[in-house]
């Protein structure tokens, strides 16, 4: 890459934030986010570069990077330079576990291309990990303590998701658990991104409590509206194939409350939901009793309680462009849906 290079970007991966000045501000700043990872990551040895700019270069929503830009309008500094870094840190830590999370999935494609570990192999797609997790280490060095600190609570919050997942519930209730697993994998580091980008915009303390709290939100709703998608939505809609975390042995939340049925629907579904399902007429009929289970609706009250608390933290918030966009996003979300 050349100083010189123009990176396009749209705010929210195209989805209009409803103000022409906001869109034009988050836009400028997702773009020099872009340059500032893909100078960062082009930092080190020729053999490393390829595999950690891999991922970078298939894309992706850049989701996280965007909020941080979207709370940093509360603060006097709004897209300033430690904004735009604390994007960044963001931004390659989420990369950093979808490579650790392709090996532990042992997946093979990745935003529509080889995952590392297909292309290269386990151990080069971890090493890749662990180079991004030293690439946001050295971001965070030229911010302050504060967010070194905070950087390590959100560290550990992911990784305990991780084994969390990993390990399983261990008697806990199997909701509970699914609960606090898609927190730490998720919500965590979208609450970061609330947190460091109206931090980094020396936003007041109340505003910071409440984009960071907005954020864990918006984190748990996109993850449970994902895994209704996963199992009720048809792959023209959707562009997945419904049911893969079915074959992957992976029960989220819909199935994890219909499971919980005192019903004809549910005992057949626990009878059937076993582990992994490999044959393609098992997962037809598990995506059939599904169907006629109340998961999808229980699952979905659970979306609009978190929607009611993002809603309830932006009241703490002054009426704005951003305001408006926050909630837009979080509606948004349900949306896909239906």
């Amino acid at each position: 890459m050349t100083n010189g290079t123009t990176y396009q970007t749209t705010p929210a991966g195209n989805v209009d934030l409803g103000d022409a000045e906001l869109n034009e501000r988050i836009a400028t700043g997702m773009a020099e986010v872009e340059v500032m990872l893909r100078e960062e990551l082009a930092k080190g040895e020729d053999f490393l570069v390829d595999k950690v700019t891999h991922l970078l270069e298939a894309g992706g929503k850049r989701f996280r990077p965007m909020m941080t830009l979207l709370a940093s309008q509360y603060g006097p500094e709004a897209g300033s330079p430690n904004v735009v870094k604390a994007a960044a840190v963001l931004e390659t830590v989420h990369l950093a576990t979808l490579y650790h999370d392709d090996v532990m999935d042992e997946a093979d494609l990745r935003r529509g291309v080889e995952s590392a570990n297909a292309r290269w192999d386990n151990a080069v797609a971890i090493l890749a990990g662990d180079i991004l997790f030293a690439h946001a280490s050295r971001l965070m060095s030229e911010l302050d303590t504060h967010t070194v600190g905070h950087f390590a609570a959100t560290f550990q919050g992911l990784v305990t998701g991780q084994m969390r997942e990993t390990i399983g519930a261990e008697g806990r209730d199997p909701v509970e658990h699914y609960m606090d697993v898609i927190h730490e994998k998720t919500g965590v580091l979208i609450s970061s991104a609330g947190y460091l980008g109206a931090y980094h915009s020396r936003a007041s303390d109340a505003h910071i409590d409440a984009l960071s709290r907005i954020g864990a939100a918006i984190g748990m709703i996109f993850q449970i509206v994902d895994d209704i998608i996963d199992i009720f939505s048809a792959h023209e809609e959707s562009g997945k194939t419904p049911g893969t975390d079915l074959r992957e042995g992976v029960f989220t939340l819909p199935v994890l409350y219909a499971l919980e049925e005192d019903s004809e629907v549910g005992e057949e579904l626990r009878g059937l939901l076993t582990g992994p399902l490999s044959d393609d007429a098992e997962v037809e009929r598990a995506l059939t009793l599904l169907g006629r289970s109340n998961g999808r609706q229980r699952a979905l009250d659970d979306v609009r309680r978190y929607l009611a608390e993002a809603e309830a933290q932006m009241d703490r918030l002054p009426e704005s462009a951003a305001t408006n966009a926050l909630r837009m996003l979080a509606n948004y979300t349900i949306q896909r849906v239906g």
